[in-house]
């Protein structure tokens, strides 16, 4: 999935604390903090390898435990499409140092309670075992058009 947008639930900012104006901005601006240009060249990239892309907004949460059923009603209800325990902060501190930002999440398994078995971590592992090459290929495609 490209990252659209994210909703930072994990409690913190990376931004908290002292601050030093080399780093950039204290109050750096979030309003395409995903890159529209990066998206769109990720999109041509996906196209280019026959490759079926989705966009969404990312809520991240601290974890490192799966989200509750309850969770999970939360976050689609407030705009999320996809959940993990990074990139947000990473995506916060980029943007402040003025790094243009492409955020890719691989969508490793279906949320709490939408199946009507447990998570089990190993079967994420797998997941992303077994999609790694045409991960590897969007990325080599991505950066070939940078």
């Amino acid at each position: 999935m490209v990252i659209d947008d994210h909703i930072n639930l994990i409690g913190s900012n990376p931004l908290i604390g002292p601050h030093d104006d080399r780093l950039g901005p204290r109050f750096p601006d979030m309003t395409e903090a995903y890159s529209r240009r990066l998206r769109a060249i990720a999109d041509e990239a996906a196209r280019a390898i026959g490759l079926d892309i989705a966009h969404g907004v990312y809520a991240g949460l601290h974890g490192p435990s799966y989200e509750t059923p309850a969770e999970i009603r939360y976050l689609r209800t407030i705009g999320a499409d996809a959940v993990g325990m990074s990139t947000v902060p990473e995506t916060i501190v980029a943007r402040q140092a003025g790094v243009e930002v492409l955020g890719i999440s691989c969508i490793t398994n279906m949320a709490a309670g939408v199946l009507p078995h447990p998570l089990k971590h190993d079967e994420v592992m797998e997941t992303a075992h077994r999609v790694r090459g045409e991960f590897a290929a969007l990325l080599e495609a991505i950066i070939a058009r940078l």
